[in-house]
């Protein structure tokens, strides 16, 4: 386990989702991570929330990006649960 994905050498797994805000100082980190996922042939969902900073959904979680990137996460939850059965 890595303390930053980005460090992983072994890129094999199951699918992931990753999100980040475009104002959140590890945005490259998480899109170059994504990009990696992908050269590796792991299945990835990428979403970079405009205007939202570091933890923004639990320090605003009023605010409507808050909610919609809460619940395009748990969509993704839910399609991917729902792909394993």
């Amino acid at each position: 386990m890595y303390a930053a994905p980005a460090l992983a050498t072994d890129l094999s797994g199951p699918p992931a989702f990753i999100d980040v805000g475009s104002a959140e100082v590890f945005r490259d980190e998480a899109v170059t991570y994504a990009s990696r996922l992908w050269a590796a042939g792991v299945q990835a969902e990428l979403h970079v929330w405009p205007g939202g900073f570091h933890m923004f959904d639990q320090l605003a979680p009023a605010a409507a990006l808050s909610a919609i990137a809460r619940d395009t996460r748990s969509a993704w939850v839910r399609r991917t649960l729902t792909a394993l059965h």
